[in-house]
């Protein structure tokens, strides 16, 4: 198995011009020949902040220092500041059904 150590960014978008959060964390992946396994760690003072924007959406762009990028879902874990990271083979452009009860 193989392993990768990080630091980057969870970014969280509301659409292609508008980034509403972005939270850095310290990635670890791993991976054999068929799939891969990632957990991001996060301070402290930003659990709140990724565990709110989870809730609302959990694909996340993953930003290196080098500026590359993939898309990941991010799952909770039973360590408030882990979360586990699959990534999202999906387009990131998605649309936004909201609705209004009166």
């Amino acid at each position: 198995m193989d392993r990768f150590e990080a630091s980057g960014w969870l970014d969280w978008w509301a659409n292609p011009s508008t980034r509403l959060g972005s939270v850095e964390v310290s990635v670890v992946v791993g991976s054999d020949d068929t799939e891969w396994d990632a957990v991001a760690r996060v301070r402290d003072q930003d659990r709140e902040e990724i565990a709110f924007l989870c809730d609302l959406d959990p694909v996340f762009v993953l930003r290196f220092a080098d500026d590359s990028t993939i898309a990941v879902n991010v799952h909770t874990t039973d360590d408030r500041n882990r979360f586990r990271l699959t990534e999202y083979a999906e387009p990131t452009t998605r649309p936004v059904v909201s609705r209004l009860d009166l």
